[in-house]
């Protein structure tokens, strides 16, 4: 990219351009030329082009600034809504995707008053914690963006397909750094958290177990200097013990939305 400047004038090149570049194996050059691989680039912008889903790079004025900045940043983003809230003030919300009432009420009214603060709300579109956040952030008319681990031509978990929808509806956004066709392998997700993190000054956590995968987007928040706040939990519940420990570890206990403070 800083030598050809745009996606377009690497896919057009010629061989022995190619050759020229000082790291480039000739893997990279034979994947760069394949007319297999590009078939399959035509299919998938045809199908981008259908299903309105856009994608942007790291040198495209709307991509995420604040995401730019971190380790192993995705050098691309498929987006589908509202590309032009990427930039705006958000929050991340991660949690429990087997949560209790507790949990749900938590992530609801966290989200619907940030969202009522013109604050997007980042979440991972999975069951639970992730779901409510999206909820929470939609009752309130404001704006939610929610990090998938799989390509966008599939929606996952499937039961979420309305809540997707709505999302974008009220013109928030779902994104992916997985090209089309990818499939929600349980390997992509920690993947996926470092740009859930990543798009955040700030993470919030609601409730998470012992060894819970919310507890790797907490790590991946702590190395890119994010603030991580924490809802406390019932010290009855197997759901409060990854919470409750990030708590005596010194992450910020909060209660009310008001204590958060996301600069």
């Amino acid at each position: 990219m800083e030598i050809y400047k745009t996606p377009f004038n690497i896919y057009n090149s010629k061989k022995e351009e190619l050759e020229k570049i000082k790291g480039f194996s000739d893997i990279i050059i034979s994947n760069i030329l394949n007319q297999e691989i590009k078939r399959d680039v035509e299919r998938h912008i045809k199908y981008m082009q259908k299903n309105n889903i856009d994608i942007i790079n790291v040198y495209d004025k709307e991509y995420p600034k604040i995401l730019k900045n971190i380790y192993d940043k995705p050098i691309s983003l498929y987006i589908k809504g509202n590309k032009n809230i990427l930039n705006d003030d958000s929050i991340s919300i991660v949690g429990c995707r087997n949560c209790t009432k507790y949990g749900e009420n938590a992530a609801k009214y966290f989200a619907y008053n940030l969202a009522k603060e013109n604050v997007n709300i980042v979440s991972g579109l999975a069951k639970g914690i992730d779901s409510y956040a999206h909820i929470g952030a939609i009752s309130a008319k404001g704006k939610t963006i929610a990090v998938l681990g799989n390509g966008l031509d599939m929606i996952y978990p499937s039961e979420n397909i309305y809540l997707a929808n709505k999302i974008i509806e009220e013109h928030g956004a779902i994104i992916s750094e997985e090209p089309l066709g990818t499939k929600p392998e349980k390997m992509n997700f920690p993947a996926r958290n470092r740009i859930i993190s990543g798009l955040s000054k700030s993470l919030l956590v609601i409730e998470a177990k012992e060894k819970s995968g919310t507890l790797i987007t907490v790590d991946f928040a702590l190395e890119q200097g994010r603030n991580v706040y924490v809802v406390p939990g019932n010290i009855n519940s197997i759901n409060s013990v990854g919470t409750n420990n990030l708590i005596k570890q010194g992450a910020r206990l909060v209660t009310t939305y008001k204590e958060i403070e996301n600069d």
